[in-house]
């Protein structure tokens, strides 16, 4: 699990208990590193899609980033990763 994943995923329990209980069930997920070369990855996917209209957040564009580098495949009911798979070389989990 990428650490602004992990990050985000908790921002969304303000109830110290309920964040608590996750943030310790989510100890079992290991952070995957980011490298400096992420980060560019990051930059040329979002002027890749953002030249065929499509706007994505830095973070949506580091987790392509990382995925690509590993070669994993992402686990996300966010539709705007579907937008970005036309246009760049990632591959989304299919359930």
């Amino acid at each position: 699990m990428l650490g602004p994943v992990r990050q985000e995923v908790l921002s969304g329990y303000s109830d110290k208990l309920r964040f608590n209980k996750l943030n310790n069930k989510l100890r079992y997920f290991e952070n995957t590193k980011i490298i400096d070369g992420d980060y560019v990855q990051a930059a040329i996917f979002s002027n890749t899609c953002r030249s065929k209209g499509i706007q994505g957040s830095h973070i949506d564009f580091l987790i392509c980033a990382v995925a690509f580098r590993l070669k994993l495949e992402i686990f996300t009911t966010d539709n705007d990763f579907s937008y970005y798979e036309k246009h760049i070389p990632i591959k989304l989990f299919k359930m």
